[in-house]
């Protein structure tokens, strides 16, 4: 039999996409029609309920006469604690409070002193890599991508573990404090590796202070003279607990739940975990908050101009700029529609720091967006329930202003949200609830067999 060319089996992928794409479209109007929830979102927006979790509580709206849903300033809990509440009353000179919520979330409550020292001194025993990990598994064959590099190292963690596959509650719990110390080494120690192989640029690996923060362990282990200001390493800290849990329903949070309902090891379940956060959809958008932001600079030079901006945003709703998406990086949320609290509670520390760093146009810009955007949707886009500024709307300047690579802006997500994925995920063994799946209904409509040579 002849050998294909490659140019040939290119020439018949690309067709037999076409015939694939053709045999996966749904006709949009069935979801009416037998009333499924695509998305698992019902006709609102809003997420189908599934599960029950004592984790975390997400509030956007409450119920006025009639039972129509009226949107009030969004509010984020853990494990019912407020979280404007969590960082507001931190002693700041004290401890850092990635660690402290870090408890609440896989325990239940705030921990005292000595229960808040005895978890950051096992982070900090766990805090290091397997031997020569670094040189087999992140130095061979690094990745451009930072999200696939770290999924990686997880599912390789797999190998150095003498308990890979046991379930039980205090094996798990073992495994997932190990990651959520690891992560940040994983991660930034993958940056070094690609910046060396692919930028040619000097290898320096740090190994981590064990007397340091999470945060403050991640500016020293990326930057080179390891320095960092005390507010920097705050911001980043304070980004860290935003980030790490938020409600249930999040995609990476459910898969975290769907994937460990069926039994398998927590390496798989956070792995997969990973690759639903390396979605574009759910970990990138401060990514692209941060280039459309560049863009628009390009194209408004008087950053006080408020009509020259309001022209570059309308312009963007028009996909007349920037990516031609249609949309406003950074504004709006799938739950939050009057404000979001994580970006009302980043925002204060995010001014704090331009000003320390010389950013307070910039600052500013950002600010005049905010307030200009929801104006500009409701008039052009007729969407009056209200929108606002996310989360990632100030996450990425804040990472700009702290010089960290866009390489490393989703894995800093994940270094934050593995703590909420971990406290899932006992959750989910703690109850050995049955494997989930929800139904699909078949559209295709039942058909004969036809013989090979009548086709």
């Amino acid at each position: 039999m002849p050998k294909t060319s490659f140019s040939k089996i290119t020439d018949d992928i690309v067709r037999l996409s076409k015939l694939a794409k053709e045999a996966s479209y749904i006709d949009p109007k069935l979801y009416n029609k037998y009333d499924v929830k695509r998305g698992l979102r019902d006709i609102t927006g809003a997420g189908v309920l599934v599960g029950i979790t004592n984790i975390s509580e997400i509030n956007a709206f409450r119920d006025g006469q009639d039972g129509e849903r009226i949107p009030i300033d969004g509010e984020l809990y853990y494990r019912g604690y407020n979280i404007e509440e969590l960082i507001r009353n931190q002693d700041f000179n004290d401890h850092f409070g990635f660690e402290e919520c870090t408890y609440l979330l896989l325990f239940g409550k705030l921990p005292n002193r000595d229960e808040l020292s005895e978890l950051k001194d096992i982070l900090s025993r766990y805090r290091v890599l397997p031997r020569n990990f670094v040189r087999d598994i992140i130095m061979k064959k690094p990745s451009n991508n930072m999200m696939n590099t770290l999924a990686r190292c997880v599912l390789s963690m797999y190998s150095y573990d003498d308990n890979p596959d046991r379930t039980d509650e205090a094996n798990v719990l073992r495994q997932c404090l190990e990651l959520i110390a690891m992560f940040p080494l994983m991660s930034v120690y993958g940056y070094h590796a690609y910046r060396y192989y692919h930028k040619g640029k000097s290898l320096v690996i740090h190994r981590p202070v064990s007397t340091y923060s999470t945060a403050e362990n991640i500016l020293h282990c990326l930057r080179h003279d390891s320095y960092f200001s005390p507010l920097e390493a705050k911001l980043l800290d304070v980004a860290l607990i935003l980030h790490m849990e938020h409600g249930g329903g999040n995609n990476s949070s459910f898969t975290t739940h769907l994937v460990s309902s069926s039994g398998t090891d927590t390496y798989s379940a956070i792995a997969a975990a990973l690759g639903s956060l390396k979605g574009p959809k759910h970990g990138g958008a401060n990514i692209m908050n941060v280039k459309m932001f560049a863009d628009l600079k390009k194209h408004v030079r008087n950053w006080e101009d408020e009509d020259a901006i309001a022209d570059y945003l309308r312009a963007i709703l028009h996909k007349e700029a920037f990516d031609k998406s249609g949309l406003i990086y950074g504004i709006g949320h799938a739950v939050y529609s009057k404000s979001d609290p994580r970006a009302r509670t980043f925002k204060y520390f995010v001014g704090q720091l331009a000003a320390e760093k010389g950013y307070e146009k910039e600052y500013n810009l950002y600010r005049t967006v905010e307030r200009l955007a929801p104006q500009i949707i409701a008039e052009e886009r007729r969407i009056y329930k209200g929108v606002s500024a996310n989360v990632d709307f100030y996450s990425g300047f804040a990472y700009h202003m702290l010089g960290l690579p866009m390489e490393l802006y989703t894995p800093l997500f994940a270094i934050a949200r593995i703590a909420g994925w971990s406290a899932h995920r006992m959750e989910e063994i703690c109850h050995d609830d049955k494997i989930m799946r929800p139904a699909y209904m078949a559209a295709t409509p039942h058909r004969n067999y036809i013989p090979i040579d009548e086709r």
